[in-house]
């Protein structure tokens, strides 16, 4: 991208007109977008109808306590998020994007068929308890049945994940203008969050009033026709052939730094590959990984190759190491902000099943779809800051926001947003412990969703801003795998996140007894309250 054409100038307007290019007649340009589009949009609802609910089908199907079911929906969505950073070293590295993205589609199907049949057959789930207070929650689950499950969940896992980001560089492909790139970009985010929210509800609802075989059955279907529709559009893609991944570089710089330790950098002759413009010397920032590019007999051979590549790089490898070194600290601070998202949905989900979830007297909310506030949040959001708030802003200031200054206004918003919804739980346990957990006293599930939509209008700001911002300052060869590494955030917040309740569990688990309305008493340890 050049410097005129910035992430956050990027409008959402778009043009299926033919390329122009003579190498765009056949392959690639918008004639690929319905197809790659098509892929994203039956994957995300199958994704998500398959695991936005996945802490209600754990309790009430698998007979799992809610902390425990909250936890392991966390490492599920951690590793959601963690598979894509693994999908696309192997695409860039050895198969190339369609490759994997195919392979991953069909992963997916097999765990999401898998899951339908723990739903549907009776031996894979386990049977209710005679003895429960609720005809909706099972025993507890046998190990063979823990076995199934687990696998089911590995694999949509790793299909899922693995062709969420490598789907989006495949789209990318498809366009040899850095415009183009950018609006696929944006329009991508739209059409991930919509059928994302359409995944959320529709079949979450169906799995909750309707039957849990039928609404995987249907995410299953779903997957099926991604992979459809992925196919059908082959003989339109533009492949790019794997390069190699920009991490081998990376690994070689430490290394090759490591075997050269304390060699004089004095007059020393650095290796610059095959590039024959701009041959400055390396930085004098983090000198010691210089020694990585310092050229010495029988490191190259008489062609100018690279003989031994572990203990030779080039001046641009260094560069490139020294860059994300010195973005580092911002995004090693970033999982902080993942943390408060993964602990958020979570205990939304716990919170609206011991709340008053009806309206109008007979319509019911599914628990599992009162997170997707949040997602709505974000796709209403992002056109309207596009369109209507950044030009706004560009016309009283002269400039549009810069990437920082809207990851910090997304901090705010995101404390602003926990904190409502900090108080919302303390008026819940507030009204609980006054009048006892009975129907009659419950608090409306209603209360949950202005916070969520506060955090929704954060993570519109400081999602995007966090991709313009690493696309920016991440060095070129490795803007690719910068978008890539907002997965990898996103996956540490989430496995933290389970991290800091298990914490808060054992701190708060203790029990108080006090007395209901009733004469009876009744234990109020922090966690009780949620089940």
């Amino acid at each position: 991208m050049d410097a005129k054409t910035r992430p956050e100038e990027v409008r959402f307007d778009i043009e299926f007109a033919p390329s122009k290019r003579p190498d765009d007649r056949r392959r690639g340009g918008w004639v690929t977008f319905p197809f790659i589009a098509g892929n994203l949009v039956f994957m995300t609802i199958a994704m998500g109808g398959a695991t936005t609910n996945l802490i209600v089908y754990l309790i009430q199907k698998s007979g799992m306590k809610s902390i425990d079911a909250a936890q392991i929906s966390n490492i599920v969505n951690g590793c959601v998020n963690l598979t894509p950073i693994v999908g696309a070293i192997i695409a860039d590295s050895y198969f190339g994007c369609f490759s994997v993205v195919a392979v991953a589609s069909f992963i997916s199907f097999l765990g999401m068929v898998l899951f339908t049949l723990t739903a549907s057959l009776p031996s894979l789930h386990p049977h209710q308890c005679p003895n429960a207070s609720t005809s909706t929650v099972a025993c507890g689950p046998s190990t063979s049945q823990m076995a199934v499950l687990y696998s089911a969940l590995a694999l949509m896992v790793i299909g899922g994940g693995g062709s969420r980001f490598t789907n989006a560089t495949l789209g990318a492909d498809q366009f040899s203008i850095a415009r183009d790139q950018n609006v696929f970009f944006n329009w991508y985010f739209v059409v991930f969050y919509v059928s994302y929210i359409i995944g959320s509800t529709v079949i979450v609802y169906i799995e909750d009033n309707v039957g849990w075989g039928l609404g995987l059955g249907i995410c299953a279907v779903a997957n099926a026709a991604a992979m459809v529709v992925l196919l059908i559009g082959r003989r339109f893609y533009r492949v790019t052939k794997a390069s190699g991944s920009p991490f081998t570089g990376l690994v070689q710089v430490m290394v090759a730094s490591t075997v050269k330790w304390g060699m004089d950098k004095e007059g020393a002759e650095y290796y610059y590959g095959s590039k024959l413009d701009g041959r400055s010397p390396p930085s004098r920032s983090f000198r010691f990984l210089n020694c990585a590019a310092i050229k010495v007999q029988g490191d190259t051979h008489s062609d100018g190759t690279v003989a031994k590549p572990w203990r030779l790089a080039t001046v641009e490898q260094v560069e490139n190491l020294k860059a994300l070194i010195k973005i580092f600290p911002l995004w090693s601070s970033s999982p902080l902000l993942s943390i408060t998202i993964g602990i958020q949905l979570s205990m939304t989900v716990l919170q609206a099943l011991k709340m008053d979830r009806h309206i109008g007297g007979t319509f019911s909310i599914p628990p599992g779809t009162v997170p997707i506030t949040s997602m709505a949040s974000v796709a209403l959001t992002l056109p309207l800051l596009d369109r209507a708030v950044y030009p706004a802003f560009q016309r009283h200031m002269g400039r549009t926001p810069s990437p920082l200054q809207r990851l910090g206004v997304g901090h705010i918003l995101n404390f602003i947003g926990m904190g409502g919804s900090a108080l919302v739980e303390r008026a819940r346990l507030r009204s609980i412990t006054a009048h006892g957990p009975g129907p009659a006293h419950l608090t409306s599930v209603l209360w949950l969703l202005p916070p969520l939509v506060v955090l929704g209008a954060a993570e519109a700001l400081h999602f995007p801003a966090q991709v313009g911002l690493y696309y920016q300052e991440f060095p070129e060869a490795l803007r690719g795998t910068s978008t890539a590494m907002i997965a990898l955030l996103i996956a540490i917040g989430f496995y933290l996140s389970t991290a800091v309740v298990g914490l808060v569990r054992r701190t708060t688990d203790g029990c108080r007894t006090i007395s209901t309305p009733g004469g009876s008493t009744k234990c109020t340890g922090c966690w009780r309250w949620l089940g």
